[in-house]
């Protein structure tokens, strides 16, 4: 078990860390006009940052113990589909109304 000054000793460490890394891009950028071809990128983050997040929880849920659920595949796929069309918020709407009712449905 960690001491508790060393666990309040690293909590302030990593919180300031984290501090000096979104600084680093909006305390040095934030009042500028980004180039467009930064805009343009910018533009797909949360396009691949979602999948990498739900990926392992559709794949491997905890919930389950790992092992696979239709359920959650078809939450996925329609939380894949929505996103095609629309925006990552509504695709994550979806998800989780489909991820609810057929969990609901199932019983």
């Amino acid at each position: 078990m960690i001491s508790d000054s060393a666990f309040w000793t690293l909590t302030v460490l990593l919180g300031l860390g984290t501090f000096l890394i979104r600084f680093s891009f909006l305390g040095f950028l934030g009042r500028r006009q980004l180039p467009d071809w930064m805009l343009l990128h910018l533009k797909y983050v949360g396009v691949a940052v979602f999948p990498a997040l739900v990926t392992p929880l559709v794949i491997w849920p905890e919930a389950t113990g790992g092992e696979i659920d239709p359920v959650r595949i078809v939450a996925a796929g329609a939380a894949f589909l929505v996103g095609l069309r629309v925006s990552v918020v509504w695709s994550i709407f979806a998800g989780m109304g489909t991820l609810y009712l057929l969990q609901y449905l199932a019983g």
